[in-house]
């Protein structure tokens, strides 16, 4: 499952849950009786699970510490340059992760793409390095 479309899903569900809390009058309200005025309720809508969200779709937590700094040695040793903007990469290997996680097709393929950005570029060869690391590092497990 695409990260990209589980995050516009969930945004297009807040934005409909938000458009039914509009309290404004409006002339045509107060002119018209029989039009029917949104409602205002007290409770906060309830925003989406963010981490559930990624869970559900393959996406294991951001590292922090020792675990963050293991799995950029592991995506350095396939290609020291990825790990030049240390952020991106660890965002790369977390959206690969949903890849590998979910089954996808051509993951070599999409592990070059993920970490190829800026100036760095990546082969399919090193994104299968990559993918290596992902799995056989446990970092994929969610």
């Amino acid at each position: 499952m695409n990260t990209r479309t589980v995050t516009a899903a969930l945004l297009a569900a807040a934005v409909l849950a938000l458009t039914g809390c509009s309290g404004t009058d409006t002339a045509a309200d107060k002119t018209n009786p029989k039009t029917p005025k949104a409602t205002t309720t007290s409770t906060a809508t309830a925003t989406p699970d963010r981490g559930a969200a990624e869970k559900a779709a393959g996406i294991p937590p951001e590292p922090t510490g020792a675990t963050r700094e293991m799995l950029l040695r592991a995506l350095a040793a396939a290609n020291p340059a990825i790990v030049k903007y240390e952020d991106k990469a660890i965002d790369a290997a977390r959206n690969q992760c949903s890849a590998i996680n979910g089954g996808a097709g051509k993951l070599e393929w999409s592990a070059s793409m993920r970490f190829s950005y800026k100036d760095v570029t990546t082969s399919e060869a090193q994104g299968k390095q990559i993918n290596e690391a992902l799995k056989n590092g446990g970092f994929c497990k969610v």
